[in-house]
């Protein structure tokens, strides 16, 4: 498995995996805008990441992130918005795969932390997460206000 970044030449699986993870989450899994996608991730002002997890031409999985600031202080982190492993790649080790990548991106880009959301509902990614040692945090309320 080789985890790297997305080049716009993902655009149309990074299309189709977004749809899956809409049907995941019980929307239409219908595959995202292609412009949308492009412009998000490889337009004038990017404003994510995408890591793909791959086996040969195959896509596995995705992890999208952004960078924060500030974090603690002036520091920079790395905040993961989606991870998703393809129905038939889970338990292969995709997501510790990506999780490292992750890891790696955030040391290179001098993040002092790594911070994300997990649905309360979603019993398989809280128990990844325990097994991985990070613990929950207990100090933060989430809100969304729709636009």
């Amino acid at each position: 498995m080789d985890i790297g970044k997305a080049t716009v030449a993902d655009v149309e699986v990074i299309s189709i995996v977004l749809g899956e993870i809409e049907g995941y989450y019980g929307g239409e899994p219908v595959p995202g805008d292609l412009g949308q996608i492009r412009a998000a991730l490889f337009g004038e002002c990017p404003v994510a990441t995408v890591l793909l997890a791959r086996d040969g031409d195959e896509v596995l999985g995705l992890a999208s992130y952004s960078r924060l600031w500030p974090a603690a202080g002036a520091d920079t982190s790395l905040y993961l918005k989606e991870l998703y492993v393809r129905e038939h790649a889970r338990r292969r080790g995709v997501a510790r795969g990506l999780l490292a990548g992750l890891r790696a991106e955030a040391v290179a880009l001098g993040c002092s932390r790594i911070e994300w959301t997990a649905d309360s509902d979603n019993p398989s990614a809280l128990g990844f997460y325990a097994a991985l040692g990070v613990e929950r945090h207990r100090g933060k309320v989430f809100y969304r206000a729709v636009l």
